[in-house]
């Protein structure tokens, strides 16, 4: 990955995020490096709300405080009744979820495996010839 982020500034990052999130009462936070495992970010951070308002509620205030701490956030996905929100700050791509997606979805184990990462962006003539294998 193009670094995007000084390490100095990439703790920085990560350090507002966990305070937020603390903040807000966010549960189970975890914090993923996956910069050996895509060009899109360096770290991933996922945290548990109790309700979709409170999933929003934890988005909204890391916003505010990503920018008041020069953080700009590049995007935001999920809307007002969402069970998954997304905050991009470049380097650090935060997931605000509800328990329920968060299982379903199981970003932790996806990527935390090379495997599934192949999968997932294998191409139908490769997914078929390893089905062969």
């Amino acid at each position: 990955m193009i670094k995007t982020m000084t390490n100095e500034r990439l703790e920085e990052c990560l350090d507002l995020v966990k305070t937020s999130l603390e903040g807000l009462k966010a549960k189970n936070i975890t914090v993923l490096n996956v910069e050996d495992l895509t060009d899109v970010m360096e770290r991933m951070v996922i945290a548990d709300g109790t309700s979709k308002r409170h999933v929003r509620a934890m988005a909204d205030s890391l916003g505010a405080d990503a920018k008041a701490a020069g953080f700009t956030p590049l995007g935001r996905e999920g809307g007002t009744d969402s069970d998954w929100t997304l905050i991009d700050l470049g380097a650090v791509v935060v997931h605000m979820m509800m328990p329920a997606a968060r299982e379903f979805y199981d970003l932790e184990g996806l990527w935390s495996s090379p495997e599934s990462l192949a999968e997932l962006v294998a191409t139908p003539r490769e997914k078929k010839a390893g089905r062969r294998n």
